[in-house]
């Protein structure tokens, strides 16, 4: 059976930077309050009149991975696309790519597990490459946040969390079993899916009926967030996942050389990192800068740890999430 390892990576973010004194000229907030709460000192916004979309921020970020990777377009066998925020509510931006990128008529699909997006969609990838059925695949993470946030007072506790970018990476077959992603593991437990939510609009709640039947004061077409509830099964799962991936491959915690993690919180990320016993040379954050940007958040992550030469060949690289739905999981890889 083959194995499938990153060939190329790649990263696109607006170049409006929104910072926490920003948004204290729009809601009642402040630079202290954000940071000592989330970590994040600025983040991406698309700005006004800008053609980016999730879908053409992904086409950005996979040019330059394709690129990375030594490939072109003609190379790659099929798309896999993760968003919770896609250009239409149908079809998904998996088929945009395809025509951005110029792609054959490949197949595309896209991913629906918001921050949990990019490890599933790896996940996803990596088994059609194990089987045999495509050799070069696209796997994209690409968030527009910044169009859909409720930007006043009342919606501060999720708006100042969020950020708009993407992510690109090419999964690639490699016959050394080594080398690549050696295992994942994904999870759901749905009855908490209302804890962290857009309840509207949907089939069963369309915008028009919002706009005829809700006051202007209705909230449920905004992301709503339970974040004490989130944070505290948070780091639950963030653990469990991690150490399933280490023991699924007997290894150890200290075996890991970097571990990315979804960049949904600083603190999180510093508890797990606590938790762990991990230095800071074994976790790269980089929330402080771009907010969450939910499924390219891995990705983008993961980009840069490696273009600053955090990655190394042989290192072992773990990324975990944990997000909406609940879902969680892990991919643990050799580099």
């Amino acid at each position: 059976m083959y194995n499938s390892k990153i060939t190329g990576l790649g990263y696109y973010v607006p170049d409006n930077i929104v910072t926490n004194d920003d948004l204290s000229k729009i809601m009642d907030t402040n630079d202290e309050w954000i940071q000592e709460r989330t970590g994040i000192k600025e983040r991406r916004w698309i700005k006004e009149g800008s053609d980016d979309t999730s879908a053409v921020m992904g086409a950005k970020a996979s040019r330059i991975a394709i690129e990375r990777a030594g490939l072109t377009a003609e190379d790659i066998d099929f798309i896999v696309f993760a968003t919770l925020s896609p250009d239409y509510y149908f079809p998904g931006c998996g088929v945009q790519i395809q025509d951005m990128l110029g792609l054959r008529t490949v197949g595309a699909v896209d991913i629906r597990n918001q921050c949990s997006g990019f490890v599933y969609a790896m996940s996803v990838a990596d088994q059609f490459i194990k089987t045999g059925m495509y050799k070069n695949i696209l796997v994209i993470g690409s968030e527009y946040h910044s169009g859909g946030l409720d930007k006043t007072t009342r919606g501060r506790s999720v708006s100042v969390i969020f950020g708009d970018g993407a992510g690109a990476a090419v999964l690639s077959r490699t016959e050394d079993n080594s080398k690549g992603i050696l295992s994942s593991h994904l999870h759901s437990e749905g009855k908490h899916a209302e804890e962290l939510t857009v309840i509207a609009p949907s089939i069963r709640h369309w915008v028009p009926e919002i706009l005829k039947e809700n006051d202007e004061n209705d909230e449920s077409y905004f992301p709503y967030m339970n974040g004490t509830f989130v944070f505290k099964h948070a780091v639950v799962r963030f653990s469990q996942a991690i150490n399933e991936g280490l023991q699924a491959n007997n290894l150890k915690v200290s075996d890991i050389d970097m571990l990315i993690p979804h960049q949904a919180n600083l603190r999180i990320a510093q508890f797990i990192q606590k938790k762990f016993n991990l230095s800071d040379d074994q976790l790269f954050n980089n929330i402080q800068k771009y907010g969450n940007t939910t499924a390219a958040s891995v990705i983008i992550a993961l980009t840069e740890a490696w273009e600053k030469g955090k990655i190394k060949e042989n290192d072992l690289v773990v990324l975990a999430a944990f997000g909406s739905g609940f879902t969680w999981g892990s991919v643990i890889m050799r580099w």
